[in-house]
């Protein structure tokens, strides 16, 4: 599936239209790609395409000072220490479930969409990092096979890496971008 900026725009708009989110793609300059993921969480980076993000906490108060906010700054080991890597279609779900806050795919009862065309837009988002990408979370509903979440669990676990009551996140990787997807609830 090839994509093009407005389709990708309106995908990443609409499924995060509720959710306290930031969403921002960068490059990847370094082989370790947590230094890339710190630079995102920093805002140090702009899209390399000039794509949308969002950004809900960009003009906070709280961010005076502290431009991570609302994530906690954090040493690259910590970062890599609470991200675990999933398969495509967790990654597929994961979108989905941070539409709102609490990490489920209950949240999809509040769009008008069918649950098919809102996957079609997680898919949407997906396609332009392309095929050849690694899926991380600090998400841990883990299924029975490795590598995948399982939403049909009640509970949400996670390793936090924001300074509110609840963060979590998806980080896509490529040869060339580093994606991050991440909700808060306070």
């Amino acid at each position: 599936m090839s994509v093009d900026q407005n389709s990708w725009d309106s995908a990443v708009h609409h499924l995060y239209r509720d959710a306290y989110g930031y969403i921002a793609t960068g490059p990847r300059r370094h082989e370790d790609w947590v230094l890339d993921v710190l630079a995102l969480m920093a805002r140090a980076v702009p899209d390399p395409r000039g794509w949308a993000h969002v950004d809900d906490a960009e003009k906070g108060p709280e961010r005076e000072g502290n431009p991570t906010w609302p994530f906690a700054a954090h040493p690259p080991e910590y970062i890599a220490s609470r991200l675990e890597e999933i398969d495509r279609d967790s990654a597929e779900d994961l979108l989905l479930a941070l539409t709102e806050s609490g990490c489920t795919l209950a949240n999809l009862r509040y769009f008008d969409e069918s649950p098919e065309e809102l996957r079609e837009m997680a898919r949407t988002v997906l396609a332009r990092y392309g095929d050849t990408v690694t899926f991380h979370t600090n998400v841990s509903k883990r299924g029975s096979a490795p590598g995948t979440l399982d939403f049909t669990l009640e509970s949400l676990g996670y390793s936090p890496m924001g300074v509110l009551m609840e963060d979590c996140g998806l980080v896509i990787v490529s040869a060339t971008e580093v994606g991050l997807f991440w909700t808060f609830a306070d």
